[in-house]
């Protein structure tokens, strides 16, 4: 008996071990990385039913209530956001709006105006949406590394979303 004793401890130890490890945190995945082509699989260009077939986005519903015919998906996770798509069909992407998930070299969803500037020295900020959006926008060009675009709140003055190539406004 005492020779079987660790033949059947030593698994059921295991057993136990395993059972009461943590499980792997949802953060611990990382983020997709934002590009003036697209975030992470997803690229300008892309048509829905490429995207819906890699699992990479979730149904196509309206878009804009003002625009006539326009389709909007989804990001499926880790990313959180939002994907618009062209009028006509085959629906291609337009747009991409993160808000949840993705870096643009290092530049992340809560940094600040300063550490856009940091990774990105040509980066235009653009003060005339304060007014009546209340953010402030932070464009980055062609030549400075891409078209991608940042949405920064007054109130919190952290970036909020991050969209490619520009930010879709349905006023």
């Amino acid at each position: 008996m005492r020779r079987l004793l660790p033949l059947v401890a030593a698994p059921l130890a295991g057993a136990v071990f395993a059972a009461s490890a943590p499980a792997m945190p949802i953060a611990s995945v990382a983020p997709k990385r934002i590009t003036p082509d697209g975030v992470g699989q997803i690229k300008l260009g892309m048509t829905f039913a490429e995207l819906r077939e890699k699992r990479l986005v979730g149904k196509l519903r309206p878009g804009c209530e003002l625009a006539e015919n326009t389709r909007s998906a989804r990001l499926r996770s880790p990313l959180r956001g939002t994907v618009n798509f062209t009028q006509s069909s085959p629906r291609k992407v337009t747009d991409i709006a993160v808000r949840r998930g993705a870096r643009a070299r290092g530049v992340k969803i809560g940094d600040r105006i300063r550490d856009i500037r940091d990774a990105f020295p040509r980066a235009i900020v653009d003060h005339s949406t304060e007014d009546v959006f209340g953010i402030t926008l932070v464009r980055i060009p062609r030549s400075g590394g891409g078209r991608i675009q940042f949405s920064v709140p007054l109130d919190t003055r952290r970036i909020d979303l991050i969209a490619v190539p520009f930010i879709a406004f349905c006023e």
